[in-house]
């Protein structure tokens, strides 16, 4: 049963009954790994572990915190606040529609979002705590919670472990599906009235001239607007110009002393800029940084991994100045082929901006006066 408009939440998911493989218009069915099988049961308990504040060291801080469902899952900053108001070094991707991710973080360093959900609690930058037991001691002194986590993996208080906890959050994660855009309905629906002219005009730059379509795919009978790959665009890396090899080497070295990853790549700002190299080491991949869905984008900003750019017209700007800020800035050695200038005129780029705004789905549009 699709449920075209909504995100698929705990609430609607029970109120309906629907299929958890179900999807919105333009969606593929959602992937679920075999050993964690959707449940409303564990649906919900993960819906309540994503907004529980109590799995910080502050008790100011969720998931929800950089994941708010009224920011379009995000929190509208260019790098995230945590614990204490302590921020890193990444902007806080959206989790809609993360279900279709083949790995999780701006370098992929985690496979599924099992994973994902186990880090931030014990990153210094975020949840600020130095192990998962504070968690565990929570959730096994909560009496809703010890029946909850019994009825879901038939576990008693003492027995449940973090691998319940991030399969449940996970479960969650994968009902915010959202689809049904302008976009969907002119593409998959047949309304050719979905679509202004403008936006029309947009849609073919996209996937000609533009080559958006290159990284950000468009399929015959889906989008989910990624290639699922890593590329280096030239964001960030003015920051390092030069010393790409001396920082690639420290971190190695650091790396093969027994240094977190997770910790350092959102602690140490030059590290950060490393991007998928910190994961496979491969010099190839240094700078290179996840493609991101540019589904409701329009309302995800700002972007890129360091959330250095403020609208879309920022960033149809880069790509058209061939991943530079100015047409006069050094491009990165490390940077992707693919990225080069675009010679867009200013009406090309006000329509393929047009374009971009018409993958925002209907929950997600702002409202007038807001």
């Amino acid at each position: 049963m699709k449920l075209p408009g909504q995100w698929l939440t705990a609430a609607a998911f029970l109120a309906v009954g629907a299929s958890v493989s179900a999807a919105p218009l333009g969606l593929p069915p959602v992937p679920v790994p075999a050993d964690n099988p959707q449940t409303p049961a564990k649906i919900k308990l993960g819906d309540r572990l994503f907004h529980d504040k109590r799995f910080s060291a502050d008790g100011k801080v969720s998931c929800s915190t950089c994941h708010d469902k009224t920011k379009a899952f995000t929190d509208h900053l260019p790098v995230s606040k945590g614990f204490n108001g302590l921020t890193g070094t990444r902007n806080a991707p959206t989790v809609i529609n993360s279900a279709y991710m083949k790995t999780l973080f701006w370098d992929g360093r985690e496979p599924d979002l099992e994973g994902q959900s186990k880090q931030p609690p014990v990153n210094p930058v975020e949840g600020g705590l130095h192990d998962h037991k504070p968690i565990l001691k929570t959730i096994r002194g909560d009496r809703e919670y010890t029946a909850a986590f019994s009825e879901v993996f038939d576990v008693a208080p003492e027995a449940i472990s973090m691998d319940h906890v991030a399969k449940a959050i996970a479960s969650f994660e994968r009902t915010v599906v959202s689809g049904d855009s302008p976009f969907d309905r002119y593409q998959y629906g047949g309304d050719k009235t979905a679509l202004s002219e403008a936006q029309v005009r947009g849609l073919e730059l996209y996937r000609n001239k533009a080559r958006c379509v290159s990284c950000h795919t468009i399929e015959a009978t889906q989008a989910i607007f990624t290639d699922n790959r890593f590329h280096n665009i030239g964001i960030g890396f003015k920051k390092i110009r030069g010393q790409e090899e001396q920082t690639a080497e420290e971190f190695v070295r650091s790396k093969r002393a027994g240094a977190d990853v997770d910790k350092t790549v959102l602690t140490n700002a030059n590290v950060s800029e490393l991007g998928r190299f910190a994961v496979t080491e491969n010099p190839t991949q240094v700078g290179a940084f996840k493609t991101s869905t540019l589904r409701n984008i329009a309302v995800t900003q700002p972007y890129m991994h360091d959330g250095s750019l403020k609208t879309l017209a920022d960033v149809v700007d880069f790509y058209n100045n061939g991943g530079r800020l100015k047409e006069t800035d050094p491009l990165s050695a490390f940077q992707s082929g693919g990225i080069r200038p675009l010679h867009l005129t200013d009406q090309e780029k006000q329509d393929l901006v047009a374009f971009l705004e018409s993958l925002t789905s209907p929950q997600f549009k702002p409202q007038a006066g807001k």
